[in-house]
């Protein structure tokens, strides 16, 4: 009984530490701007779909919502903190949808099952654009849940051209690049 309390407490002390630093390289990638057309990029929705891919969708979850309660304790891991508020106000603003939608991107990119493609040599670029499908339904997620938020903002007649269309070629970008990490990503979540 001692030796199955300690394994669970090992379990959850390394699950802790695994979500702590999650949220901590997701802090990392709000705040790093690249540029790109027709707005610059940051790589949060790269992050959040690595952390669903690499820590599977219950550690996945947990991590972005530890990362959504840092922000909204006032830490300044959001992108635009501090600079455009902290805390709960910048919480609840123009952007609470999207961050809501990085909690079931990551449920998603953890649940659905990726492919090794680099392994599948008869059939790897059907496994290669199966796993962009799937990364592509996964960021639709932050984007349903943004543009629904935004739209109390904005109004439904602009919130595609403010809430979507600047951020769309981005993304795409982002999802290729994943799709090339996946078969890294899964080698990593081995040893997780």
């Amino acid at each position: 009984m001692e030796l199955v309390k300690n394994f669970t407490q090992s379990k959850l002390v390394k699950n802790l530490f695994i979500a702590l630093i999650g949220s901590i390289l997701l802090a990392i990638s709000s705040k790093i701007k690249i540029p790109f057309y027709p707005v610059p990029m940051t790589m949060q929705t790269l992050v959040v779909l690595a952390i669903g891919i690499g820590f599977g969708w219950k550690l996945g979850v947990a991590t972005i919502t530890l990362y959504l309660f840092e922000g909204i304790i006032g830490l300044p891991v959001f992108s635009g903190t501090p600079e455009k508020g902290i805390g709960l106000v910048y919480f609840t603003g123009p952007t609470m949808g999207y961050l809501i939608g990085f909690v079931v991107a990551a449920f998603f990119a953890g649940f659905l099952k990726f492919d090794n493609w680099t392994q599948k040599s008869d059939k790897s670029l059907e496994a290669f654009l199966i796993n962009f499908i799937k990364l592509l339904i996964s960021v639709a997620a932050i984007y349903f849940f943004g543009i629904l938020w935004l739209s109390k903002f904005v109004g439904w007649d602009k919130v595609l051209l403010f809430g979507l269309k600047p951020f769309w070629l981005a993304e795409l970008f982002k999802i290729l690049i994943l799709s090339f990490l996946i078969p890294t990503i899964l080698k990593l979540k081995k040893i997780i």
